[in-house]
């Protein structure tokens, strides 16, 4: 018995259709699960109550090092500090080397995990002079009246 040609067609659209939907659902997680986004110590104290934060979602904060809250470790490469958007803070911890040109009252923006009321830092990023900053934190600072820099 053979098959019509008007029906090995529409066999053919209904299979190149399942797979597309079938890469368009792959495409997505992927996407979605490498998306990261960032937020500002204020915009982190605000959203936490309400559960945004899952322990496992991986998001980016930025901010100023506030003056005196470095605290690092004798015997470990942890590091402690408090990242402001100079209306909130949050306190960071970061296990690793830092940056060359890391230091108190610097803009840096981190990447990890807000879990228990301190953001694990995996990564952080700094700037490369002293008229750099990340426009991330740029548009934390203005949006919490704070900017100090050009307008």
């Amino acid at each position: 018995m053979a098959v019509k040609p008007k029906t090995q067609r529409m066999w053919i659209v209904i299979i190149t259709g399942i797979c597309l939907l079938g890469i368009a659902a792959i495409v997505t997680t992927i996407f979605r699960d490498n998306l990261v986004f960032f937020f500002s110590p204020t915009e982190i104290k605000e959203r936490a109550s309400s559960g945004e934060f899952p322990p496992d979602r991986r998001i980016r904060i930025g901010g100023l090092v506030e003056e005196g809250s470095f605290k690092q470790s004798d015997e470990s490469l942890e590091t402690e500090f408090l990242l402001t958007d100079l209306s909130n803070n949050i306190s960071v911890l970061y296990h690793g080397m830092l940056p060359p040109l890391f230091r108190e009252g610097q803009g840096i923006v981190a990447e990890g995990y807000y879990k228990d009321g301190k953001f694990e830092a995996k990564s952080l990023l700094t700037k490369h002079d002293e008229k750099y900053m990340p426009p991330e934190v740029a548009e934390a600072l203005k949006k919490s009246g704070q900017w100090q820099g050009e307008k």
